[in-house]
């Protein structure tokens, strides 16, 4: 193991960080399925992408699909948070499903307004890229979009914690499934801003080599990264010899999403929810 510096880095922890409205809803989804109608429940791709919150949920009997043929008629089926396409939802019903939409309500408004510009005879580009976005508003000035705050407000508020830490650390650590296209893009926003920034899927794939010569490592999470897996990374700087800790102040998120008609109550005997 590489010795550390003789002046050990500190460490910030990013505010707010992992889970939104929308990951939170759509794993109580699964829980309250489970807790409903008992297990299998089947659920269409991955309910969000993290591989720890997937493989928690696996155990307690949810059966992940890419097919929604390969789902037993009349079973019970949960779309993910990402959303499905209108052909989807119609063989789910064809197949006779139980099916629970997990679609988070802000991928669902976006979708909406974007069916209704395309019936309107209006082009649909999606991005992420505010340069892009820049470049196209000099080129059609009449171009429309949905405000940036209904596109997905936890998106804007982790990217907007880690430039306000790129002020005070050297290094970040995105903790974060590499399928998360928010987790891959707060580690491209970290670099942006000068940092040296590494995404992990959790605290054993850290090198320590990574802290060489830092004053400051900074530690965030994509919005399907629950807290226990940023926790356990602080774990393991602090075990490589981080010293101070401190939190910096951030957006506080109070958004909370209702979950679906009939998934509101669990039954007197059900477990308490997790996520």
């Amino acid at each position: 193991m590489p010795a550390m510096p003789a002046t050990a880095p500190s460490l910030l922890l990013a505010q707010p960080r992992g889970f939104c409205a929308g990951v939170v809803r759509a794993i109580s989804v699964v829980e309250q399925a489970l807790a409903l109608y008992g297990a299998p429940v089947c659920v269409f791709h991955e309910i969000v992408h993290n591989g720890h919150v997937v493989q928690g949920l696996r155990a307690r009997g949810v059966v992940f699909v890419e097919r929604i043929d390969s789902i037993p008629e009349r079973a019970v089926a949960v779309f993910s948070a990402h959303g499905v396409a209108h052909s989807v939802v119609d063989e789910a019903s064809a197949r006779q499903l139980r099916s629970i939409d997990a679609t988070c309500p802000l991928v669902a408004k976006v979708q909406a307004q974007a069916q209704r510009d395309a019936q309107a005879g209006r082009t649909v580009l999606v991005d992420d890229t505010r340069d892009i976005i820049a470049v196209l508003q000099q080129r059609f000035p009449g171009i429309q979009g949905p405000a940036l705050a209904d596109i997905c407000y936890a998106s804007q508020n982790r990217q907007a914690a880690v430039r306000q830490m790129a002020r005070q650390a050297d290094g970040l650590l995105v903790v974060g499934a590499r399928n998360s296209s928010n987790a891959c893009r707060l580690r491209e926003v970290g670099e942006q801003q000068g940092l040296q920034a590494w995404l992990v899927e959790d605290a054993s794939q850290i090198d320590p080599a990574w802290l060489q010569g830092l004053r400051c490592i900074g530690v965030t999470a994509g919005a399907s990264t629950p807290e226990h897996l940023v926790q356990a990374v602080c774990a393991r700087l602090r075990s490589l010899g981080v010293r101070q800790v401190r939190q910096l102040p951030g957006q506080a998120e109070r958004v909370r999403f209702a979950l679906p008609a009939g998934l509101e109550r669990l039954p007197a005997s059900a477990p308490a929810l997790t996520a």
